[in-house]
């Protein structure tokens, strides 16, 4: 199994084989705990996309950001602690985010595209042992599609670490998170779009045992991401 390292939405046309985005603060950590509240979870890149389906579909709801911030007239902003709390079981929710969603859509020369966060490394990593793809793209976001974090640096790290079998030590992980730029607005008063308890949520490395992968198109074009228990 051969691992290249990208970034970007540039990273993610050009990804190959089998393709993890990474986008730990906060789109695919957002996701991860979408899915476990038992939502079902279609992302897109346009804001408007996500209106047109949202119009398309009164029953659906409709969460995202730009620049960290909620959307005017959406359900949810890109909160994990605020869509956790929420009642999803059964509910169709559409994710549009500033960097998260733009890499996932665009990696359109993939075998396979998955999520990536620190929620659900390991269980990411068990899934490509198993799948023992002859290569193995993982696109790193960073902040805002255009300048690269401390957070997905950070999963990167260890999902290239696991992958070769060397393991990776834990210890210091939520010390280097919280050290990061982008975790300063969860403790912000003023942010409040990025609660606290969204950096728990986040930095909770290893929460998850199953994967997110994005499904084939249906016959209304709508890709979903499906939970693949790893």
């Amino acid at each position: 199994m051969r691992v290249e390292v990208l970034d970007f939405v540039a990273g993610a046309r050009a990804a190959r084989g089998s393709v993890v985005v990474i986008d730990v603060f906060r789109a695919f950590s957002t996701a991860c705990y979408a899915v476990a509240a038992g939502a079902r979870l279609v992302p897109v890149a346009p804001i408007e996309a996500a209106r047109v389906l949202g119009e398309r579909h009164p029953d659906w709801l409709l969460a995202g950001e730009r620049h960290g911030r909620d959307l005017p007239g959406f359900h949810f902003g890109n909160s994990p602690a605020r869509i956790a709390a929420a009642p999803l079981a059964g509910r169709t929710l559409v994710h549009t985010t500033h960097a998260g969603t733009q890499g996932l859509t665009q990696a359109l020369a993939a075998d396979e595209v998955l999520t990536g966060s620190l929620v659900n490394a390991a269980a990411t990593v068990r899934y490509l042992q198993r799948r023992a793809p002859a290569l193995v793209s993982i696109v790193r976001m960073g902040h805002e599609a255009r300048e690269r974090s401390v957070e997905d640096d950070l999963c990167a790290e260890i999902l290239v670490a696991r992958l070769a079998g060397r393991g990776y030590d834990t210890a210091g992980v939520t010390a280097r998170l919280r050290a990061a730029p982008a975790a300063a607005k969860f403790f912000d008063p003023a942010a409040s779009w990025a609660p606290e308890a969204d950096f728990e949520l986040c930095a909770a490395l290893d929460r998850f045992d199953f994967v997110l992968r994005l499904a084939a198109a249906d016959a209304e074009g709508v890709r979903a991401l499906e939970r693949i228990d790893s």
